[in-house]
């Protein structure tokens, strides 16, 4: 087991004791052909405080979920296209979901179920791309793998736009980093923003016993004073190279060098990936299994003050069910999702937290209305589903209906242009704020509008 960061092309370097003074220089070239800034500043939504959320968490269905099978079954349709699951009624009437999601049946009445979302492509990598930044990729093609011509990710818009020097990333990504090689998806990172704001990326068994995070972890022999001590030392030696200090990107690693310090020696920051500190009946009642101890671990780190935390569920086309689809969710997918989700909107309820992070479900695309020769359902970006929870979100509520085989959406469609517009509002960021691209033309960070409804508008 491996409990450190990816070794992806855009994550947080971990930082020893060998590159200790070497810190924030991949940030600052990661940057270097790239001098954006913002044209808009931030604000909050004008339709009030309520709907003003402190965090998001994104919990994303990797390799899309069939919304025929889970929260927009179909049972008066032909057999190849109900399936095989039976529906059950939830806390709110009129409301069922599939039979092997029994908790979050149960607490139907604290989150929202959006059932029109829908986009025209059917490719993995674009898809995800779209719904992860609300953007299409920029030249997209089949397979367009991530580069910094992409555009940039939630946490990445959020950390450009309100950047911060407290230790607290803008955004943390877990457990998985969605790569298979040669294919590494687009929309994990900060695109052309540059490198200086793509969110933390955490690989790690969160169920295991000794899971940890090592770039929060000193290493072995350097205590917290000694770091102080190294601090003092490094901010001589950069205060006596008088002439690079002139320069821009002097003072970009300086800034960087002590945001580094400040993330090491944040105690608030590192306890929170110590999922230790929970009791035993909480992290049973999440779970102990990856899904539930990530999406634990997410709560923790919201506690802490992180804005975006993204959760894969699963390695890259963990729900892509084009064979075997109702052995697969009945035996795999869907018990600890329904155990995890539920407990996360419950916890975060109890807590009254809910009411500050708003909880998103989704993945990049729905299934074929039909199923397959292999009892299996096919990419379809025509219609699938969002769940949203808190932070405003009027809960208890089912929006938009798709057509009797799930296929279209009958009343109003949201694209992910809207999921992202969404998003950026609930964190009180205008979604329509201005950036510069790589070739430095002004660009809007989204182009999409807030999904009203969800709100009760």
């Amino acid at each position: 087991m491996r409990n450190r960061c990816s070794s992806s092309p855009w994550p947080h370097p971990a930082i020893s004791r060998r590159s200790l003074l070497q810190v924030g220089m991949s940030s600052a070239v990661g940057l270097s052909a790239l001098q954006a800034r913002p044209l808009a500043a931030a604000s909050v939504n004008a339709e009030g405080t309520s709907r003003r959320a402190k965090s998001v968490i994104l919990v994303f269905l990797t390799g899309a979920a069939s919304h025929h099978d889970t929260f927009d079954m179909k049972p008066e349709a032909p057999a190849e296209i109900r399936g095989e699951f039976q529906p059950i009624a939830t806390s709110i009437p009129g409301l069922q979901l599939c039979e092997h999601l029994p908790r979050l049946a149960k607490i139907a009445d604290r989150y929202a179920v959006l059932r029109t979302l829908s986009h025209s492509d059917n490719n993995h990598l674009m898809s995800t791309h779209h719904v992860l930044t609300g953007a299409k990729q920029p030249g997209g093609f089949f397979d367009k793998i991530a580069s910094r011509d992409d555009w940039p990710c939630y946490a990445a818009g959020c950390e450009f736009l309100r950047p911060r020097a407290d230790g607290i990333p803008s955004g943390v990504n877990l457990p998985t980093f969605l790569m298979s090689s040669p294919l590494t998806w687009p929309g994990q990172h900060a695109g052309f923003l540059g490198a200086k704001y793509d969110p933390w990326q955490i690989n790690g068994e969160t169920h295991q016993a000794d899971f940890k995070v090592e770039n929060l972890t000193l290493p072995q022999g350097l205590d917290i004073s000694r770091l102080g001590h190294r601090q003092s030392l490094l901010g001589e030696l950069n205060r006596q190279q008088q002439r690079l200090e002139e320069g821009t990107e002097s003072r970009r690693l300086e800034a960087n060098q002590q945001l580094a310090f400040t993330m090491l020696t944040s105690s608030r920051l590192s306890q929170a990936f110590e999922l230790q500190r929970e009791s035993t009946a909480v992290r049973e009642e999440y779970g102990m299994h990856q899904t539930g101890q990530s999406l634990l671990l997410a709560r923790r780190l919201v506690e802490v003050g992180v804005p975006i935390v993204q959760v894969n569920i699963g390695h890259v086309q963990n729900w892509d069910s084009h064979s075997q689809v109702f052995k697969t969710l009945k035996d795999r997918l869907l018990p600890p999702l329904d155990q995890g989700v539920a407990a996360l909107i419950s916890d975060l309820n109890r807590s009254g937290r809910l009411d500050d992070t708003l909880v998103i479900m989704l993945g990049e695309f729905g299934r074929t209305p039909k199923i397959n020769n292999d009892a299996g359902r096919d990419h379809w970006g025509h219609c699938f589903f969002g769940l949203f929870a808190g932070a405003g979100v009027i809960p208890g509520q089912v929006i938009g209906q798709s057509d009797k085989d799930g296929a279209f959406p009958l009343t109003q469609a949201y694209s992910p242009d809207d999921f992202g517009a969404t998003v950026y509002q609930a964190l009180g960021i205008e979604p329509h704020s201005v950036v510069r691209d790589r070739l430095n033309r002004p660009v809007h960070l989204n182009q999409g509008t807030p999904i009203a409804a969800l709100y009760g508008a």
